[in-house]
């Protein structure tokens, strides 16, 4: 064991590295690396509007989409906009890639003010006191005809941000935070 050889160290790395990438879905694994267009289909579940918007051209975000996903995530509660971490968007395209659906995302909840925020945390007690909901980084939502379970455990595997899972009202939670998960 006092022999090391440097060689073999990098050799197993290489390997783990290649064994690791072919647990990704080919299509995943090609939108993490390659410059492509990005696009979202999604449903408002509140307000029943419906989006389909290219927000990444594939080397540059589109100013004019993401202000139309802005308007989509507002806190419809307080018709207030806020300006949403694109990373979001971006956590949103690549969970879509990895399940392999182009099915509509169901919005449940995006942006939210203060107010709303409060007002959600005394009639449910899975409403967080500094949301990510507030900071315009999170939002709640599910895909029809994929489990919660999948969504859930593709969404972990990203280690992209916090990951809440709520399989009695039919959602999961994503945001742009630290990397962490609940149930």
């Amino acid at each position: 064991m006092a022999n090391f050889d440097p060689h073999r160290r990098k050799l197993l790395v290489m390997g783990a590295a290649v064994l690791g990438c072919s647990f990704l879905p080919e299509q995943a694994f090609a939108s993490l690396s390659t410059a492509r267009p990005r696009i979202l289909n999604l449903n408002n579940l509140h307000t029943g509007e419906t989006l389909k918007t290219e927000f990444f051209n594939g080397k540059t975000y589109n100013k004019d989409e993401l202000s139309r996903l802005n308007h989509f995530f507002r806190d419809y509660r307080a018709e207030r906009i806020k300006s949403i971490d694109p990373a979001l968007f971006d956590h949103l395209y690549r969970l879509q890639v990895m399940l392999n659906t182009r099915r509509p995302v169901q919005l449940i909840s995006g942006y939210r003010t203060l107010a709303t925020n409060n007002m959600l945390r005394g009639s449910s007690e899975g409403v967080a006191k500094h949301s990510y909901h507030t900071k315009g980084q999170a939002m709640d939502f599910h895909i029809d005809g994929v489990s919660l379970s999948q969504v859930r455990k593709a969404a972990m595997s990203l280690k992209m941000g916090g990951v809440g899972y709520y399989p009695r009202s039919n959602f999961v939670h994503i945001d742009t935070g630290p990397v962490r998960h609940w149930a």
